[in-house]
């Protein structure tokens, strides 16, 4: 198992934690979805898999969501 925290922008109350949580769990291997909600700021999206996962999938999946992966 490994967990990656990636930064998320954009998400400002639970709704959008949810379909945070709901596109990142799609991704295969994806164990558990965790977040540290800043509103209107930059939030911790950490993401238990099982093996690392491809940044690109994930970008993807963020922006399905409507929000935006922060450079790393």
């Amino acid at each position: 198992m490994t967990t990656t925290i990636y930064s998320v922008s954009g998400m400002t109350c639970g709704h959008c934690t949810a379909a945070v949580t709901e596109e990142l769990s799609k991704l295969a291997g994806v164990q558990e979805v965790s977040i540290d909600l800043v509103a209107g700021g930059t939030s911790a999206v950490h993401v238990t898999s099982e093996s690392a996962l491809d940044e690109a999938a994930v970008r993807e999946a963020v922006d399905e969501a409507g929000y935006e992966l922060a450079e790393s």
